[in-house]
């Protein structure tokens, strides 16, 4: 109770600061100031509208009555030391207050839209968490760090997907990005997501996770739609398997050297194949101690500057690359949007793994158990 008491006390003068009217009552203050210095040569009272008008973009209605009121008030007083007229005294007054009963009106609105706005981002936020769910920092083997950025910043959530998991077969992983935006990108992102955490549990050959996908995505996509995408899984000690539908190359980092992982076998997107009547393949690659890869959206390689350029992510992979995956993800973000200018116009999904070397695990699992040793009680 205590406790609670406490943080009541200290929120809320923080909270009677962030409602208070300062800005439009020092612009009150200051037009009066100026009414008193030149005196009865020049009426300033008009400009009292300023403050009303002001509250209603930074405070609620109670704000804006408030600032009103108190330059109704003072104007009245002005008004009378200087000898204004009757008529144009009330005339005054008479603006002062329609600006802030306006006022009060527009800050009503103002808030609901804000209230429905934040509702609408916690749902947006709650979809989130349930279509691209948390992928810890590690995962089997792995060291794992993702990063995702919406264009749309208030939508939280777009068309790019991923998903990590651990299953029986060793840790699956996918990468894609859904043809076009908005809602119908995010449902069929729910969509594949949803088969492939399914089917990365059921089936035994990683084809056989792609195929569960494509023919799901067969029976509910129209004929335009399709999805890129890489899927990856790590069945066996030292050996990574990938099969890449129409997306771009992963970046695999080893000795510091950044290789794009090129698809032996180019294959169409899912959704696509009973069109062009290709499978994708299976590649396998050696994926030892120490070893990374990057698996990205087009929202990151497509990213231009203000010249045009496209970012480049195998030289930023390059500069950034260290054994910490999650500042690595960081650093490349960070980068993409100063590239960019500050703000991505496209999805764009980052998601690094990194295959710790076995002198790193020995520290990490010493560190550990020192962690443990340290908590426990005697």
């Amino acid at each position: 109770m205590s406790q609670a008491l406490y943080h009541g006390r200290d929120h809320w003068p923080r909270r009677l600061v962030a409602t208070t009217p300062v800005l439009p009552v020092l612009i009150v203050a200051t037009i009066v100031f100026v009414d008193l210095v030149c005196g009865s040569e020049m009426t300033w009272l008009p400009l009292l509208a300023v403050g009303p008008a002001l509250a209603a973009t930074t405070n609620g209605p109670r704000g804006v009555l408030c600032v009103g009121v108190l330059a109704a008030v003072l104007g009245a007083i002005l008004g009378i030391r200087d000898d204004a007229e009757g008529h144009e005294l009330a005339v005054v007054l008479a603006a002062l207050m329609a600006v802030t009963l306006a006022g009060s009106l527009a800050s009503a609105l103002r808030g609901r839209r804000e209230r429905v706005l934040a509702a609408v981002r916690s749902v947006a936020e709650a979809a989130q968490h349930a279509l691209l769910q948390p992928v810890p920092t590690t995962v089997g083997p792995f060291q794992v760090a993702v990063r995702y950025s919406a264009a749309a910043a208030e939508a939280r959530i777009g068309g790019d997907l991923y998903a990590l998991v651990s299953t029986p077969y060793g840790v699956r992983l996918i990468v894609g990005d859904v043809r076009g935006k908005g809602l119908p990108a995010v449902g069929t992102a729910a969509l594949v997501l949803g088969v492939f955490r399914e089917a990365a549990y059921d089936e035994p050959d990683l084809l056989a996770v792609v195929a569960r996908i494509e023919r799901s995505l067969a029976r509910n996509l129209g004929s335009d739609d399709f999805v890129t995408a890489v899927v990856a899984g790590y069945p066996r000690d030292g050996q990574l398997e990938v099969v890449n539908c129409g997306h771009a190359p992963p970046l695999l980092v080893r000795d510091s050297v950044v290789v794009p992982v090129e698809p032996d076998r180019p294959a169409p997107p899912l959704g696509l194949r009973t069109l062009s009547g290709e499978t994708p393949a299976l590649q396998v690659l050696p994926f030892a101690d120490g070893d990374q890869l990057l698996l990205y959206t087009d929202g990151v390689t497509e990213a231009r500057d203000h010249d045009r350029q496209f970012y480049p992510l195998a030289e930023g992979l390059g500069r950034h690359t260290c054994d910490e995956p999650v500042r690595t993800v960081t650093a490349l973000h960070d980068e993409l949007l100063a590239h960019v200018g500050g703000r991505l116009h496209d999805d764009a999904a980052l998601l690094l793994l990194r295959m710790p070397d076995a002198a790193g695990t020995a520290v990490a699992r010493e560190a550990s158990d020192a962690g443990r040793v340290g908590s426990c009680s005697p």
